[in-house]
């Protein structure tokens, strides 16, 4: 996540004071001490709650701790505990018990324990499931009630290949809180059920809006329980990314109608993935295990202090996540932790991918068996994160889930910088221009691109201006994109690069930006609200500023009809031909062939040989990212015209025909053609 640490408000948890944790102490070797400890495997889901015919059991491990407590109360936030129970330790496991002879549906719970003679603050645990307002408390609650009528016939998308998979990454607030989205359920988990919602001229939006879009999977901006938004004050609007988490495994209060009914939170959620479902969308949830919104107050540190997050030599906390602290995915119990939470999220909340925030603070032994889990749970989920941290870490780069070491993940795709940058401008300088923009020099890397990063013969990977060698095995493995929620939006990006372009210029560069990334091998991403060009007021990192930043204006949808209908007919066109999404690099090789370009900041290749099953024998591509026209040859015989002069239709019935030989390509434009 570039400029992560502008994301994160480091403000103490909401609601109850926390001071009393005690810093970490400097061990003389701080690995050798926490691998000694006895470890405990969850994959039986009884840590840290569970309820059965015999009562309700309680289980925290805590290894370090000399005593431990469960407290029970009546509500979610004040009150003091109605019952306190003295937890027995099993020194083999590390595991701490305590059980209730009682079904306690509808209390409350926190864990204390003693560490070097101190009794620390009370926690969650971290593997609350159901908590009320703001999480300090966590609920015991019976889950089966949380499930929506049909639950259990819920099931999403099905994919023949990762690259069959087009990515819509929204934040709720941002997709229906502006008043134009004709949406009841504003900023909420609900606003993803309404059908029917219109903005004021009547245009389709919300759910309707992404069915009549065509995107396969929305990629929603994470939706546990985060630490930034004070959950009994809502009416304040607070907004942030949530990229600050609390409790991984409950979602976020904020989003739901009565944050501080527990079940409300879950089955909301749940509903919103049922509608999606429903409407053939998959969900994408954004995880973020690589570190805690507290150091010594998160609930991590609170059961067992220091273990969970990798330190300097000196005993503070490292910070290769730019926010303060970093987990230790190599630690067993750690590992143990992300796989069987986003296993949970999994099969619980049936959610149909993960994106993972910074992935390479996390180990590549970690990414392999967080797929190698969630593909028995799901054959067509879908993994893949950032390939890269935002400051060094103590994990030896050789063990980082990296970019560059993608080869070694083979069930986890990352995000392509190389196509990003290339194709738009480097995203650290607002002025600095890509191929769509104008500027030359930057071809080898959209080449790079439009292959998924995968070994080609005509692509010379030296010539790269972020990756000097190809990284993936397959395009299954690289995300495609020009923007997302980090850094400027295209539509800022392209005014602050091209000041002296017109609004229609810089559209037609849109275009251009994203048919490239839509036509390329991988998977296509994109950031809401783009196909209704929205901007958000030049500010690269919004994680906190208000609605009136963020929100998508939904009256866009009528003042920007041609640039939504683009975008409508590019998904129809990838959709409609597999040629774009190859999942064999041997394929790819053999079926992508570039074509001897000699003018600058134009590409032009074929898709040949009815390639992945391709409707058509050939498709030929030609990208001019020149603000002139240019003339260059393509094969003679009859081709059907697919887009030109900034304008798709994915039938081929409107735009004509060409006999090939010579053609011309008009300023900042695709020319394809298929026979």
């Amino acid at each position: 996540m570039t400029d992560k640490f502008m994301k994160i408000a480091m403000a103490g948890l909401i609601g109850t004071a926390l001071a009393s944790a005690p810093h970490v102490s400097a061990y003389p070797d701080m690995d050798a001490v926490y691998n000694s400890f006895p470890t405990y495997s969850n994959k039986g889901n009884d840590l840290e709650l569970t309820v059965d015919k015999t009562g309700t059991h309680f289980a925290l491990w805590s290894p370090q701790a000399t005593q431990a407590r469960v407290y029970i109360y009546n509500n979610g936030r004040t009150g003091t505990p109605t019952d306190t129970l003295d937890m027995k330790k099993d020194s083999a496991s590390g595991v701490w018990r305590a059980s209730s002879p009682e079904q306690l549906y509808g209390k409350f719970y926190t864990f204390s324990i003693n560490h070097d003679g101190k009794w620390l603050a009370e926690t969650p645990g971290v593997w609350a499931k159901a908590v009320g307002a703001n999480g300090t408390r966590a609920a015991i609650i019976n889950m089966a009630a949380t499930n929506p009528e049909g639950w259990e016939n819920d099931k999403g998308p099905e994919l023949t290949n990762n690259t069959d998979a087009i990515l819509y990454e929204m934040h709720h607030r941002d997709f229906s809180i502006h008043p134009s989205s004709g949406i009841a359920n504003k900023g909420k988990f609900l606003a993803l059920t309404e059908p029917g919602t219109a903005n004021p001229q009547g245009q389709s939006t919300g759910i309707d809006h992404l069915k009549d879009l065509g995107v396969t999977h929305v990629h929603i901006l994470p939706s546990f329980d985060y630490n930034s938004v004070d959950e009994t004050n809502l009416p304040a609007n607070t907004y942030n990314w949530g990229y600050d988490p609390v409790n991984y495994n409950a979602p976020e209060g904020s989003y739901s109608t009565n944050p501080s009914d527990p079940e409300t939170r879950i089955r909301e959620m749940k509903e919103m993935v049922q509608a999606l479902h429903n409407a053939g969308i998959g969900v994408v949830m954004d995880v973020v295990y690589n570190h805690t919104a507290q150091n010594d107050e998160s609930n991590f540190s609170l059961t067992a202090p220091g273990y969970y997050y990798r330190h300097r030599a000196d005993g503070t906390y490292s910070d290769a996540s730019g926010c303060g602290n970093e987990t230790a995915s190599e630690r067993q119990q750690m590992r143990d932790f992300i796989v069987n939470s986003v296993k949970y999220w999994a099969k619980e909340y049936h959610i149909d991918g993960f994106r993972f925030d910074l992935m390479a603070i996390h180990d590549i032994a970690t990414m392999n068996q967080v797929a190698d889990e969630l593909r028995k749970i799901n054959p067509n989920i879908i993994i893949y994160g950032e390939g890269w941290t935002a400051g060094d870490s103590p994990l030896p780069v050789e063990q980082r889930a990296l970019k560059d070491h993608a080869y070694r993940m083979p069930g986890v795709a990352v995000f392509s910088d190389d196509i990003r940058d290339a194709v738009k401008g480097h995203y650290s300088n607002a002025a600095d221009r890509g191929f769509a923009s104008g500027k030359t020099g930057n071809e080898e890397t959209v080449k790079i691109g439009i292959v998924g990063a995968t070994n080609h013969p005509q692509v010379d990977y030296s010539k790269g201006n972020n990756s000097k060698k190809a990284y993936t095995l397959s395009p299954n493995q690289v995300v495609n994109y020009v923007s997302c929620h980090d850094d400027m939006c295209l539509t800022d990006k392209l005014a602050a690069s091209l000041p002296d372009a017109d609004e229609q210029q810089r559209k037609r560069v849109a275009r251009l930006a994203q048919t490239i990334v839509f036509t390329s091998q991988g998977i296509p991403f994109m950031f809401a609200g783009e196909e209704v060009f929205r901007n958000k007021h030049g500010i690269h990192n919004t994680y906190n500023s208000p609605d009136s930043v963020n929100a998508i204006d939904w009256n866009l949808l009528d003042a920007n009809a041609d640039q939504n209908e683009y975008y409508r007919q590019l998904i129809r066109l990838r959709k409609q031909h597999p040629a774009f999404r190859m999942s064999d690099a041997s394929e790819v090789a053999r079926n992508l062939v570039f074509d001897n370009v000699k003018t600058p900041n134009v590409i032009s290749y074929s898709l040949k040989n009815h390639a992945n099953g391709d409707p058509a024998a050939e498709i030929k591509v030609i990208f001019n990212g020149n603000p002139e026209a240019v003339t260059t040859r393509i094969p003679r015989g009859k081709w059907t015209i697919l887009a030109n002069d900034g304008v798709i239709d994915a039938d081929g019935k409107t735009l004509g025909t060409s006999q090939g030989g010579k053609v011309t390509v008009p300023p900042t434009c695709a020319l394809i053609l298929m026979r």
